[in-house]
Protein backbone atom coordinates (compact mmCIF):
# COMPACT_ATOMS: atom_id res chain seq x y z
CA UNK A 1 0.00 0.00 0.00
CA UNK A 2 1.31 3.41 -1.00
CA UNK A 3 -0.01 6.64 0.48
CA UNK A 4 -0.85 8.77 -2.56
CA UNK A 5 -2.59 11.71 -0.92
CA UNK A 6 -3.15 12.80 2.63
CA UNK A 7 -4.21 15.78 4.70
CA UNK A 8 -4.62 16.80 8.32
CA UNK A 9 -7.30 19.08 9.68
CA UNK A 10 -8.36 20.48 13.00
CA UNK A 11 -11.95 19.96 11.84
CA UNK A 12 -13.05 16.72 10.14
CA UNK A 13 -15.66 18.42 7.97
CA UNK A 14 -16.76 18.12 4.33
CA UNK A 15 -14.20 20.68 3.14
CA UNK A 16 -11.44 18.57 4.68
CA UNK A 17 -12.40 15.42 2.77
CA UNK A 18 -13.14 17.20 -0.52
CA UNK A 19 -9.81 19.07 -0.34
CA UNK A 20 -8.00 15.77 0.23
CA UNK A 21 -9.86 14.18 -2.67
CA UNK A 22 -8.83 17.15 -4.86
CA UNK A 23 -5.18 16.52 -3.91
CA UNK A 24 -5.57 12.89 -4.95
CA UNK A 25 -7.23 13.61 -8.29
CA UNK A 26 -4.60 16.25 -9.11
CA UNK A 27 -1.88 13.61 -8.61
CA UNK A 28 -3.75 10.92 -10.54
CA UNK A 29 -5.77 12.74 -13.22
CA UNK A 30 -6.04 9.84 -15.67
CA UNK A 31 -5.75 6.55 -13.85
CA UNK A 32 -5.28 3.53 -16.13
CA UNK A 33 -6.85 1.29 -13.50
CA UNK A 34 -9.87 1.32 -11.25
CA UNK A 35 -9.47 3.23 -8.01
CA UNK A 36 -11.44 2.59 -4.85
CA UNK A 37 -11.50 4.86 -1.82
CA UNK A 38 -12.46 3.19 1.43
CA UNK A 39 -13.68 5.13 4.47
CA UNK A 40 -15.79 4.77 7.55
CA UNK A 41 -19.40 5.97 7.56
CA UNK A 42 -18.66 9.50 8.75
CA UNK A 43 -21.14 12.15 7.63
CA UNK A 44 -18.50 13.87 5.50
CA UNK A 45 -18.05 10.74 3.35
CA UNK A 46 -21.79 10.54 2.72
CA UNK A 47 -22.10 14.21 1.78
CA UNK A 48 -23.47 14.95 -1.70
CA UNK A 49 -20.47 17.10 -2.71
CA UNK A 50 -17.96 14.38 -1.77
CA UNK A 51 -19.93 11.56 -3.42
CA UNK A 52 -20.41 13.67 -6.57
CA UNK A 53 -16.67 14.30 -6.85
CA UNK A 54 -15.98 10.60 -6.52
CA UNK A 55 -18.41 9.83 -9.35
CA UNK A 56 -17.04 12.64 -11.53
CA UNK A 57 -13.55 11.15 -11.20
CA UNK A 58 -14.76 7.55 -11.70
CA UNK A 59 -13.65 6.54 -8.21
CA UNK A 60 -15.56 3.77 -6.49
CA UNK A 61 -16.64 4.44 -2.93
CA UNK A 62 -16.36 1.72 -0.31
CA UNK A 63 -17.47 2.11 3.31
CA UNK A 64 -16.95 0.02 6.40
CA UNK A 65 -19.95 -1.46 8.09
CA UNK A 66 -20.90 0.31 11.31
CA UNK A 67 -18.47 -0.41 14.16
CA UNK A 68 -16.42 -2.81 12.01
CA UNK A 69 -12.83 -1.60 11.86
CA UNK A 70 -11.76 -4.91 10.31
CA UNK A 71 -13.39 -3.82 7.04
CA UNK A 72 -10.57 -1.30 6.75
CA UNK A 73 -7.81 -3.28 8.45
CA UNK A 74 -5.07 -2.14 6.06
CA UNK A 75 -5.63 1.56 6.79
CA UNK A 76 -6.22 0.94 10.49
CA UNK A 77 -2.82 -0.79 10.55
CA UNK A 78 -1.21 2.13 8.71
CA UNK A 79 -2.72 4.65 11.15
CA UNK A 80 -1.32 2.62 14.04
CA UNK A 81 2.14 2.63 12.42
CA UNK A 82 1.85 6.38 11.74
CA UNK A 83 0.84 7.15 15.32
CA UNK A 84 3.68 5.06 16.74
CA UNK A 85 6.15 6.71 14.36
CA UNK A 86 5.01 10.28 14.94
CA UNK A 87 2.29 11.20 17.41
CA UNK A 88 2.83 8.84 20.35
CA UNK A 89 5.37 10.05 22.91
CA UNK A 90 5.98 13.32 21.03
CA UNK A 91 4.91 16.87 21.68
CA UNK A 92 4.54 19.29 18.83
CA UNK A 93 5.02 23.02 19.16
CA UNK A 94 2.35 23.78 16.60
CA UNK A 95 -0.10 22.32 14.14
CA UNK A 96 2.38 23.08 11.33
CA UNK A 97 5.14 21.20 13.18
CA UNK A 98 2.87 18.14 13.48
CA UNK A 99 1.94 18.38 9.79
CA UNK A 100 5.61 18.60 8.80
CA UNK A 101 6.52 15.53 10.88
CA UNK A 102 3.64 13.53 9.40
CA UNK A 103 4.78 14.55 5.91
CA UNK A 104 8.31 13.33 6.63
CA UNK A 105 7.00 10.07 8.06
CA UNK A 106 4.76 9.37 5.04
CA UNK A 107 7.74 9.97 2.75
CA UNK A 108 9.73 7.50 4.87
CA UNK A 109 6.85 4.99 4.83
CA UNK A 110 6.49 5.11 1.04
CA UNK A 111 10.17 5.34 0.07
CA UNK A 112 12.41 3.88 2.78
CA UNK A 113 10.47 1.55 5.08
CA UNK A 114 10.94 -2.02 3.89
CA UNK A 115 8.00 -4.35 4.40
CA UNK A 116 8.28 -8.11 4.80
CA UNK A 117 4.90 -8.57 3.09
CA UNK A 118 6.34 -6.79 0.05
CA UNK A 119 9.29 -9.21 -0.07
CA UNK A 120 11.74 -6.66 1.33
CA UNK A 121 10.58 -3.80 -0.89
CA UNK A 122 9.16 -0.39 -0.10
CA UNK A 123 5.63 0.52 -1.26
CA UNK A 124 7.12 2.70 -4.05
CA UNK A 125 9.39 -0.11 -5.28
CA UNK A 126 6.47 -2.54 -5.25
CA UNK A 127 4.21 -0.09 -7.15
CA UNK A 128 6.92 0.60 -9.75
CA UNK A 129 7.45 -3.13 -10.29
CA UNK A 130 3.71 -3.65 -10.62
CA UNK A 131 3.44 -0.81 -13.16
CA UNK A 132 6.27 -2.33 -15.21
CA UNK A 133 4.55 -5.71 -15.29
CA UNK A 134 1.28 -4.14 -16.44
CA UNK A 135 2.94 -2.10 -19.21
Amino acid sequence: MKIISWNISLHPDVKFVTDTLDLLTAKCPEMPYRMTIHSDQGFQYQNYEYVSRLKKNRIIQSMSRKATCLDNAMMESFFHILKVGTVNNNEYKSYEHLKNEVSKYIYYYNNKRIKTKLVGKTPIECRNLSDQLVS
